[in-house]
């Protein structure tokens, strides 16, 4: 059986996989070496700048299947019942670079691209149903409190709760990372949310407000805090065990369910339905269950597949539009706009970020342009170029109005920071959850560089949350309640 012989990035057979172009056996290296040079540059320019956030994942792909009608709400091709379609989702931790603990207690990223027939269509969520702010202008601030300090670069809790004590609308996504979900078993064993609010529009024009939820079909579970900390050195867990399941056959599926609002409903709903760290409670718009995902293929290349792989939520389809959530709409911008500077302005061009449809746009050229865009180059023409579909998107529109100015949300009679985080206390957890809960903020709190100016103000937060949660956290950190 003939091998092939190697070649370099240009097709030419290589003259040597080990040997270096030099004036004799012992002499320096030539510059004409071509191969050698090509070979240490490409080397230099391998890595492309990680992540700001959700730099540690890993992903796959597969297919959701919609089983249930739900046209009555949206057109959007990919809900109409019996339809597959292929996508790819990344999980992610948010704070911890490349290279770091895959079993940290962050929350995790679960970002779904689906390759539609009217282009990719992006939900760039999480596995928690809210965020801890609800304004785009605190998202920097946010991270660079949670990330590394500007002297000694290292993490410090402390300033991570003078960031979250200073922000009680943190409370509610707080209180999910202090529990067991903050240290997930496996990205198998989580659910996953598209957090924010979007638009559904049908056929009819017709309007509606949606969320979405996937649901793990293994089940929900967690690691306690010395679970997690005793996985720690292997840091890649989690991308392991998708990976092996998948190569085994053992392929993950989630179920899939939106809530559906009435668009009327959302003026004097009793919470904001745009506030990110709001949830709906489901006895108001209870979960529909609309079809599954199911994950297939593991990356041939995890470079190529997932690290260059791009999630946008601007990414939309007609029968699917954005909302009032200030979050969504600021992230509508910085997602695309991270690619063009992490990946290059045409990281659409890569396959994993194709679209399965042709693309007929009118940009084209600049750095590293893959696809050859014919005339016409301009828009409008008379040269039989393509148009735009104006009537896909015609019904995607909402009256809006007001004085611009900077301002928080109008509150809802039910607004506040606190009662959701209450509810999960008293509602959701059992004894043993709450008993972890409070466990892992004292933990967390105690960390040397935590002040007890710091400790007083971890105590008053979680007071506010619930009486009792704030009494063990005292008790814990030994600070007056």
């Amino acid at each position: 059986m003939s091998v092939p012989y190697s070649t370099d990035d240009a097709g030419h057979p290589a003259p040597s996989d080990g040997l270096s172009q030099s004036v004799g056996p012992n002499g320096p290296l030539l510059l004409q070496d071509h191969f050698l040079i090509q070979k240490m540059a490409h080397f230099n320019r391998e890595r492309v700048p990680e992540r700001v956030v959700h730099a540690k994942g890993g992903g796959a792909f597969g297919e959701m299947e919609i089983t249930e009608d739900v046209s009555r709400y949206t057109k959007a091709d990919l809900f109409q019942k019996g339809k597959k379609t292929p996508l790819l989702i990344r999980f992610s931790t948010v704070a911890g670079e490349l290279g770091s603990a895959d079993t940290a207690r962050d929350p995790r990223g679960f970002s779904l691209k689906f390759y539609t027939e009217h282009g990719n269509y992006d939900l760039v969520g999480n596995n928690t149903p809210i965020f801890f702010i609800r304004d785009p202008s605190k998202f920097s601030d946010f991270i660079h409190s949670q990330k590394r300090r500007a002297d000694n670069q290292l993490r410090d809790h402390n300033m991570q709760w003078d960031f979250w004590t200073l922000n009680p609308e943190s409370a509610h996504q707080v209180s999910f990372l202090m529990t067991d979900r903050g240290t997930p078993k496996t990205w198998r064993h989580m659910h996953g949310f598209g957090s924010h609010t979007f638009l559904w529009y049908n056929a009819d024009g017709e309007k509606f407000w949606v969320k979405y939820h996937f649901k793990t079909d293994q089940g929900v579970e967690n690691l306690t805090a010395d679970e997690a900390k005793a996985m720690e050195g292997d840091a890649d867990a989690h991308r392991r065990d998708l990976w092996q399941a998948i190569e085994q056959g053992d392929y993950p599926s989630w179920t899939v369910k939106v809530q559906i609002m009435p668009f009327e409903d959302a003026v004097n709903y009793r919470f904001n339905p745009f506030d990110l760290t709001k949830v709906w409670p489901h006895s108001d718009y209870p979960e529909i269950t609309i079809g599954k995902f199911t994950l297939n293929r593991n990356p041939s290349n995890y470079f190529a597949e997932i690290e260059q792989a791009a999630f946008e939520p601007s990414n939309l389809v007609p029968g699917i539009g954005g909302s009032p959530d200030k979050m969504l709409q600021g992230r509508l911008f910085s997602y695309p706009d991270t690619h063009r500077y992490r990946i290059g302005p045409n990281y659409l061009q890569l396959p994993v970020n194709q679209p399965k449809v042709q693309t007929r746009s009118y940009n084209f050229d600049g750095p590293m342009a893959y696809a050859n865009n014919a005339d016409p180059v301009y828009a409008p023409n008379t040269m039989g170029g393509a148009v735009s579909a104006n009537e896909l998107y015609e019904d995607e529109g909402y009256h809006v109005s007001g004085e611009i100015m900077r301002s928080a949300y109008e509150l809802h009679k039910e607004d506040d920071d606190f009662s959701q985080a209450r509810a999960l206390w008293e509602k959701v957890l059992s004894e043993s959850e709450r008993a972890n809960m409070v466990g892992n903020i004292v933990g967390h709190a105690s960390a040397p560089e935590v002040t007890g100016d710091m400790k007083k103000r971890v105590v008053e937060y979680w007071t506010n949350v619930h009486p009792d949660l704030g009494a063990g956290v005292a008790k814990g950190l030994g600070v007056q309640a």
